[in-house]
């Protein structure tokens, strides 16, 4: 019998992506989860955007201008010279740009943890669960 060693649970941080078309209410719509494992080596991010949701908040929102900016986060988490300014950072870096607290349409929310074994199926489940 062949038995493949389970992967070690290893601690992950996540932080959800909200857009707030309207800063001043405060009022949100989660768009994204953001994912770093220094263990695993991994960091990533996904998103997913209902504009009907997004529009019931702010009926003259920029939809063009929220999914660029949540393009550009996914890029800086890929790294590389689609990252910008942060292509040299190491992911650990470059994730805690990402959450570091901002006033703007999309923003970063609070840093949260846990264990994953397989932090992109652990993504994948945050995006189901909080996003869409």
């Amino acid at each position: 019998m062949n038995h493949t060693p389970a992967r070690q649970r290893e601690v992950f941080e996540y932080a959800l992506l909200r857009v707030v078309p309207r800063v001043e209410r405060g009022e949100c719509v989660n768009a994204g989860v953001l994912l770093y494992s220094q263990a695993h080596s991994f960091l990533a991010a996904r998103t997913h955007l209902d504009p009907q949701r997004l529009r019931a908040l702010d009926p003259d929102v920029d939809l063009t201008g929220v999914q660029a900016a949540l393009r550009a986060a996914e890029r800086v988490c890929d790294g590389g010279s689609t990252a910008g300014q942060a292509a040299g950072d190491g992911p650990g870096r470059r994730f805690r740009w990402l959450v570091a607290p901002r006033s703007t349409v999309v923003q970063p929310g609070p840093v949260h943890s846990g264990l994953t074994a397989d932090p992109a199926a652990e993504l994948e489940r945050l995006l189901a669960t909080l996003v869409r």
